[in-house]
């Protein structure tokens, strides 16, 4: 059985605040995808790891449960405040999927962020892009979702990302962007499915 594993890396520093509901609901939402695409593609097996962090902490809610082990967060569990150390959260959800994945399995790594890395200690950017770049030779896709008063574009570039989308940091926009990601999600998984892989750079369906 082929095997898909989501890793969730999502934003909980303090600028989050104004979207925290809509983005618990995104978050919600993306992992009810991964239980569908477990039901529609039964020969997937999809596994998810979710991380939320700032500057006090790094939470891991999952880590490679099966999906349909996966239950909702609730206000309590996303409470954001801090800092944005973007690149230890990368570093450490890769490292963990790194020692879980097997050659041939399929990889799916989604960062969302409002802000840009600010006090990251244990990486550097030239370490995460060296990471991400010989992943991508493997198979790995990754894809970059940040506020539009970020240059989106340019941060994932930074880091050797090529699927990248904006949105407006306000409900309306919240809600737009995961929506756009769960479709995304939902291609990329018939794709897997069939033995076919999604273009280069070409993951979000604009």
């Amino acid at each position: 059985m082929k095997r898909v594993f989501n890793l969730l890396v999502v934003d909980e520093s303090g600028s989050m605040e104004i979207i925290r509901k809509q983005a618990l609901v995104g978050i919600n939402e993306t992992l009810e995808t991964i239980r569908k695409m477990q039901k529609a593609h039964s020969e997937l097996e999809q596994r998810v790891t979710l991380i939320t962090f700032d500057s006090t902490h790094r939470n891991m809610f999952y880590d490679n449960v099966p999906a349909d082990n996966v239950r909702k967060l609730s206000m309590r569990d996303y409470r954001p405040c801090g800092g944005t150390p973007l690149y230890d959260a990368i570093g450490m959800g890769i490292a963990k999927i790194n020692a879980q994945a097997a050659e041939g399995d399929n990889v799916l790594v989604t960062i969302v962020t409002d802000g840009e890395e600010n006090c990251s200690e244990e990486y550097s950017l030239r370490m995460i892009k060296n990471l991400i770049e010989k992943l991508k030779k493997q198979g790995w896709t990754f894809t970059f979702i940040g506020t539009d008063n970020l240059d989106v574009e340019a941060i994932a570039a930074d880091m050797g990302i090529d699927n990248h989308l904006s949105f407006k940091e306000d409900e309306e926009g919240t809600k737009k962007m995961f929506a756009c990601e769960n479709r995304s999600r939902a291609r990329y998984c018939a794709c897997v499915a069939k033995g076919e892989a999604m273009p280069n750079g070409d993951f979000f369906d604009k």
